[in-house]
Parts: C-alpha cells; structure tokens; sequence
C-alpha cells in the first residue's frame, strides 16, 4: 500500500489514512533518508491520535514519550501511552539495550522508530517496517507492507 503526500495540508488526513491501515500493529519502523519527512509524518500522526504535548525528534534522548488520547478502537481505544524512538546518534545496541528498548517494544504500546535500520536485530518480527521517500517533485511517499 502506498500513501503519498503532496504538501502539508494533506498530511492530517493521510496521517488518518494510515492509522486505519496499520490496524493493530503496535511497533511501526520508519525507513528513509535524512530529510525524507519521518519527524513530520510521525507527529502528524501523535496529532491524529490527539497527543497534545508538543512532539519533537528524540535525537538526543532517543525517546520521547506521549499520551494519546484518541487511540482507535483497534488498538483499544481510548489514551495510551505513545513512544517515539529516533536512532540516529546510537553507536552500539547496547546503548538500546540500556534504556530499555525491549521494555518499550513489548508493552504493546505504540512505538514509532525512526532508524530503526542502526538496531535491526532488536525489531520483533511483527514490526511494521515503512519506507518514506520523496519523488522530484517533492510528494512524499510512505510505502507499507500491507
């Protein structure tokens, strides 16, 4: 399934799309390049799920946490916690290991991963894996596995 983004306005409503496409995954990988659009998407989508807290990219904290309020009824409906990874700066899986990635990944709260590439062999297997790029004349594309 592709999802493509011509410019801002669209993202709200194709934040919507998406999350009726995930269903019931819970641990959502994001591919793609520096610049491709993975912070923007995913804080359009904390914004669909009514997360009021500002989102910003966890980079230097690696992860950020957020209550959804408005979580769909197949995910349980209601508020939940969200975590929002970004892997950039890890240097070894250690240093995922130390904050307690598994914890997070298992919970069977949502989790949004941005370079989930640098910690691979940690992704359980149910893991959506999303591909976000950008064509030349800038749409962004997010491809899932659906």
């Amino acid at each position: 399934m592709e999802i493509y983004i011509r410019n801002l306005d669209e993202m709200g409503e194709k934040a919507l799309d998406f999350i009726k496409a995930i269903g019931r995954h819970r641990v959502l990988a994001f591919y793609g390049k520096m610049g491709a659009g993975k912070t923007t998407f995913i804080r359009a989508l904390c914004d669909a799920l009514g997360v009021k807290e500002p989102v910003t990219s966890p980079t230097f904290a690696i992860v950020n946490e957020y209550r959804a309020t408005m979580m769909p009824e197949s995910m349980g409906g209601g508020e939940a916690p969200v975590y929002h990874f970004d892997f950039y700066r890890i240097r070894r899986l250690e240093e995922a290991y130390d904050l307690g990635f598994e914890d997070y990944v298992y919970s069977g709260d949502l989790c949004l991963i941005e370079w989930p590439e640098l910690i691979e062999d940690l992704l359980p297997e149910d893991a959506l894996h999303i591909d976000i790029s950008v064509t030349e004349d800038g749409t962004r594309v997010i491809t899932l596995p659906l």
